[in-house]
C-alpha cells in the first residue's frame, strides 16, 4: 500500500512538472517574435482631426500638434483650400501622409469624399 502511494505521489510530481510555464529562454524567444510582429502593425489610423488646409490643398496642418501632413488625395479638398476644417481621415504617422475620407467646415456637416 505504501508503494502504491509513493508511485502515485511520484507520478503527480512528474505531471505537475510538465504543466509548469515555459523556460525563460522560450519566453524571451516568444517576446522577440511578439516585438517583430508589433513592428509590422500598420501605422495608419482613421480618426478625426482639426486643422488648416494649405492654399493649394496639398498639405494639412493639424491644430493638435502643428504637424504638417501631405494630402494623398488633394482633390477631396477642392473648395476648402486655405480654410480651417475638421476631417475624418486615415493618417499614416510614419510617412506624415493623410488620406481624407470626409471634410467639414467648423459650422457645417461632413461631406463624404470618394
Amino acid at each position: 500500500m505504501k508503494n502504491l502511494i509513493l508511485v502515485f505521489l511520484a507520478s503527480s510530481v512528474l505531471m505537475t512538472q510538465t504543466a509548469l510555464p515555459q523556460s525563460p529562454q522560450q519566453s524571451n524567444d516568444q517576446m522577440k517574435r511578439n516585438d517583430s510582429s508589433a513592428r509590422k502593425m500598420p501605422t495608419s489610423v482613421i480618426r478625426k482631426a482639426s486643422g488648416r488646409i494649405s492654399d493649394d490643398g496639398s498639405t494639412f496642418v493639424t491644430d493638435e500638434d502643428n504637424r504638417i501632413l501631405t494630402v494623398s488625395n488633394p482633390a477631396a479638398l477642392k473648395g476648402y483650400e486655405g480654410l480651417q476644417v475638421t476631417v475624418k481621415a486615415q493618417i499614416n504617422t510614419a510617412k506624415n501622409v493623410i488620406h481624407i475620407l470626409s471634410v467639414k467646415k467648423p459650422t457645417g456637416a461632413y461631406v463624404q469624399t470618394r
